[in-house]
């Protein structure tokens, strides 16, 4: 009962081990999965945003079960079509957000994505806050380069180009590195057009050389994109060039008409702030061409595109772009308007300056701050894995040592079972040799006995019988009238001498004559009753064997001899003694009806014939068929004397 405890005990041991194996690994699986969905619901978002395809976009938000996935995926859309007001206030909204996924682990495509709203947002309401979009740009793609994600990493590039390409005084080497970095990353023949775009841009500036045939050929190639901003952007970049380089104001009017059509085919945010600004450009180039009501048109358009509130810089320019144009048309009442309302934008301008100053220091200081909690918390939540980490790693050596113990512990059970086994053994094979010496020394006891019976015989009736034999001879000669009457008691006395020895008869044969005479002596007397025949055949038994050898193979035989003539109804048997060189070899074989070999009961003397024999360290083999007789071989080892 304690081994089938121990046994179940251990038995519920492994079955919780791989029950929280199971389900260790499950979790594990299921934080893989909804990795993998998370990621690839933001990039079947992204290549939808980026063909233009904002409907489609739009199902992927709603089908999308995350929360924060869900939050940041509305943000990007939002940011594409919201209003101008919206705008402005989602941006605190996105601060708190980012403050909250910084301490929380989330996967790299959710924290690039939030990076990149976040950039959008700041410069699409306030391209002064430029710096803080590149920022937040770098860091999307740092993210996304933690996971080698190739449409993230390029969605960050994109953006961080486009902020550089925006700020005129922008670093060239950075440029070109960034760019250097994108044309590794492409994947399809958008993104070959947008760093075809940035790259002839950059090498236009750099090398102060027109690259109008490259951007005519980067245009013809981009027919087959359905992005209309980047086709834009191309038309819009082959007039500047076409103005600067070639000084050529009809074809760049041509090609800034073609992106006002690629622009106004799709009119989200990013168009919308592109359009004021090719307004503003068209209307430039008409004032140097002196067509200035055509000029004061375009300028008018570009103050009708609604911007963020924020953007003060552009509405700046356009409206002291007005005020010249109307001063050199002698409208003074004119010009003085636009000039006020140059004076208005540029000091709010000026003012806004100094309240960036001053909120930056400011953000300066929640940043640390947020940085001090950020590291507050990234400490703790490092504590909770090394506690985690320690509480698996001590679960582990536990298992290990709960596998070892129970292993070690079943090693000493079959230790023991064998020990005890082994001590078994050794006391059968104790008690067996016990058994044979008293097997042995009862064989010699008998031996002794009917020595001495012999010895009785010969001296007493030996004696008695030569006294007969004189007694006779007195009879035959008539000297004695009393001879016959003294000879008559001396049979009688002999005859009962005879009686009380008669049971020891075999063993003056076995004594004198050895095991193979005695075999032949009792054959012949089985024989003289003419109700069986027995024939014995010996083969190598030229020499004498052990005396208790001799007597127990004897037995064994005569045993047999007795159960043919009792129970096989036998005409006809045969005993074949062999002696080889290291066994001794006996057959007996009957005509007799055979017997059953599957009965389980057997007589006693079947028994005893095996028990000797196995005392002997023998075998003995029967094979019998009903009808046919019974043959019983018997092996018995024994080493003949060379």
């Amino acid at each position: 009962m304690e081994d089938i405890y121990v046994n179940r005990k251990y038995f519920n041991f492994w079955q919780y081990f791989f029950l929280i194996t199971f389900l260790s690994t499950s979790f594990i699986s299921c934080q893989k999965k909804e990795v993998k969905l998370i990621d690839r619901n933001i990039h079947a978002y992204i290549l939808h945003i980026k063909n233009e395809r904002l409907h489609e976009a739009f199902k992927i938000i709603n089908i999308t079960t995350d929360s924060i996935v869900k939050k940041e995926l509305k943000h990007h859309y939002n940011f594409l079509t919201q209003t101008n007001n919206e705008l402005h206030d989602s941006i605190k909204e996105l601060d708190k957000e980012l403050s909250f996924i910084n301490t929380v682990k989330l996967p790299s495509s959710v924290r690039s994505l939030a990076f990149i709203n976040k950039g959008d947002f700041y410069i699409g309401v306030n391209n002064l806050d430029s710096h803080i979009s590149f920022e937040n740009y770098v860091l999307a793609y740092k993210e996304a380069k933690k996971n080698n994600d190739t449409i993230l990493i390029c969605e960050s590039l994109k953006k961080i180009l486009f902020t550089l390409y925006k700020n005129s005084e922008s670093d060239s080497s950075t440029c070109k590195k960034y760019i250097d970095v994108y044309k590794n990353f492409i994947y399809d023949a958008t993104e070959n057009t947008f760093y075809n775009f940035y790259y002839n841009d950059h090498l236009g500036y750099t090398t102060s050389t027109s690259r109008i045939k490259e951007l005519k050929k980067v245009l013809k190639e981009s027919k087959t994109i359905k992005n209309t901003f980047i086709k834009g952007k191309i038309c819009q970049l082959i007039g500047i060039h076409y103005n600067y380089f070639d000084h050529n104001q009809d074809s760049s009017l041509v090609y800034n008409n073609k992106a006002i059509k690629y622009y106004s085919s799709n009119t989200n945010n990013l168009n919308k702030i592109e359009l004021h600004g090719i307004y503003n450009n068209i209307g430039m180039l008409k004032q140097e061409s002196d067509t200035l009501s055509e000029a004061v048109y375009y300028f008018y358009k570009a103050l009708k595109i609604e911007l963020p509130k924020n953007r003060f810089l552009e509405k700046e320019k356009v409206n002291g772009q007005l005020s010249e144009l109307f001063e050199q048309r002698n409208m003074a009442d004119s010009a003085l308007y636009y000039l006020k309302q140059k004076i208005k934008y540029s000091d709010i301008l000026a003012e806004h300056q100094k309240a960036i100053s001053i909120i930056d220091i400011n953000t300066r200081y929640e940043t640390a701050e947020k940085d001090k909690e950020i590291i507050a918390a990234k400490l703790k939540s490092t504590k909770k894995t090394n506690q985690l980490i320690i509480s698996l790693a001590i679960l582990f050596i536990v298992i290990i040592s709960a596998y070892l113990l129970q292993k070690n512990t079943r090693k000493k059970q079959l230790f023991a079972e064998q020990a005890q086994d082994l001590e078994a053994q050794k006391v059968k094979s104790l008690l067996q040799e016990q058994e044979l010496a008293s097997i042995d020394a009862m064989i010699a006891g008998q031996e002794k006995e009917r020595q001495r019976i012999a010895e009785d015989l010969h001296d007493d009736l030996g004696g008695l019988m030569a006294t007969i034999n004189l007694h006779i001879e007195n009879v035959s000669s008539g000297n004695n009238p009393n001879a016959l009457d003294k000879t008559k008691v001396l049979l009688n006395e002999a005859y009962e001498k005879i009686r009380n020895i008669s049971h020891v008869r075999n063993a003056g044969v076995m004594a004198n004559k050895g095991l193979l005479v005695a075999v032949k002596n009792m054959a012949q007397k089985v024989n003289d009753s003419n109700k069986i025949h027995i024939e014995v055949i010996d083969f190598g038994l030229n020499e004498r064997l052990e005396n208790s050898l001799e007597l127990s193979l004897f037995r064994i035989i005569q045993e047999l001899i007795t159960n043919i003539i009792k129970h096989a109804e036998a005409s006809k048997a045969t005993i074949q003694l062999t002696q080889h060189n290291y066994s001794l070899n006996i057959i007996v074989e009957d005509n007799g009806k055979g017997f059953n070999l599957q009965k389980k009961s057997q007589g006693i003397g079947l028994h005893n014939i095996k028990q000797r024999i196995e005392h002997l360290k023998g075998e003995i083999k029967i094979d019998s068929t009903h009808m046919k007789g019974a043959t019983i071989i018997v092996d018995i080892p024994y080493i003949k004397n060379t």
